[in-house]
């Protein structure tokens, strides 16, 4: 019996007949025997030689990577693990043990495989490198985690944990809400170095730097809304302050200097300072609404986790155990016949 039985190597494919055949095998190599291809439509020779190598090869409804990440997972996909990675050879399925092991070893339910840590010389243009840099840094300013490579597409995790993510990206910007709502979901992130080669000759990238670029920045600004509002809605309004003062300012000083008054950039400019104002404070006011709700969550989270097994008992929020089950101190006549001691669930200390 293999080792990696209950791990399923999923490869989201899209004109890749240059390298799935390779992928397959080093995959196949490394000891998994559950590979899954899910084909967004391929014009090559995609699906055919994947299937010669050895994978089983599904196409997939919609497309997108995106799309064919969440049917994947929730349609084909039946073992506990899965271990995702890009059919285009730039990931080495030699480090599918390590993106593996914090999962094994119970230390997170979801991996990503940093790049930065063994980057090969041109695996990534010097424009995908600052670009990437720059949505990492927003990634960490945004949602206060520090991932180092939310772009990373060789990912581990468990099925259960996917399921706990609001995924509704369909394309590159995958990754990305990966990455943010397994922080909004508190999902145990662990991150692995790993190597990212250069594409063999040949083979095209799917991704465009500068419009799959924007895609990610404005999906990282639109998941703020309910991750961060303070940033989501501080950012505007102080955008909007900024610009009501600058423009306030140049129409007194107009006025001071020239004695030319400009009546409709005032009125601008005090709408838009009030603007900016009035979202200041809706970001603070949303923030707080956001810090209560986690610790409610918080709170009852650690509720469930201190019930007993009989069920009399749960832990509150201050890790203090308290009676849930009124009916023992109810009185003999209250008492449903289930509670009697000469009863099957109260013999083996079970009840319904």
């Amino acid at each position: 019996m293999s080792d990696h039985d209950d791990v399923c190597v999923l490869l989201p494919t899209m004109n890749e007949a240059e390298t799935v055949a390779r992928v397959v095998t080093d995959f196949r190599d490394a000891g998994f025997e559950t590979l899954l291809v899910i084909d967004g439509g391929s014009t090559d020779e995609t699906q055919s030689i994947a299937r010669e190598a050895g994978a089983r090869v599904v196409e997939q409804t919609g497309r997108g990577k995106g799309q064919a990440v969440r049917e994947a997972v929730r349609d084909h996909v039946e073992s506990p693990y899965v271990l995702m990675a890009d059919a285009d050879a730039t990931y080495d399925a030699d480090d599918a043990a390590a993106m593996l092991e914090p999962l094994f070893e119970g230390e997170a339910d979801h991996v990503i495989g940093n790049r930065f840590a063994d980057m090969r010389p041109g695996a990534m243009s010097r424009l995908n490198r600052i670009g990437n840099r720059l949505i990492n840094l927003a990634f960490r300013t945004i949602h206060r985690e520090g991932y180092r490579d939310i772009l990373s597409g060789y990912r581990a995790f468990t099925r259960e944990s996917f399921r706990r993510l609001h995924l509704t990206a369909d394309g590159f910007g995958i990754e990305t809400e990966m990455a943010v709502e397994c922080v909004k979901n508190r999902v145990p992130v662990a991150v692995v170095p790993i190597t990212y080669r250069e594409r063999p000759g040949g083979s095209a990238t799917n991704l465009h730097p500068i419009r799959d670029g924007g895609v990610i920045f404005l999906e990282l600004y639109r998941k703020a809304k309910t991750n961060n509002p303070l940033f989501y809605f501080g950012s505007v309004g102080a955008a909007s302050t900024a610009a009501g003062l600058a423009i306030g300012a140049f129409v007194l000083y107009r006025y001071l200097a020239v004695g030319v008054s400009h009546e409709i950039l005032a009125v601008g400019a005090v709408g838009a300072t009030i603007l900016g104002i009035q979202l200041l404070v809706f970001g603070v006011l949303a923030d707080m609404i956001h810090s209560l709700h986690r610790e409610q969550i918080a709170r009852y989270e650690r509720a469930l986790g201190g019930e007993t097994v009989e069920g009399t008992s749960v832990a509150d929020g201050d890790g203090r155990s308290v009676e849930a089950d009124a009916s023992a101190e109810a009185s003999p006549a209250t008492r449903t016949p289930s509670s009697e001691p000469d009863d099957a669930a109260g013999r083996d200390g079970r009840g319904d």
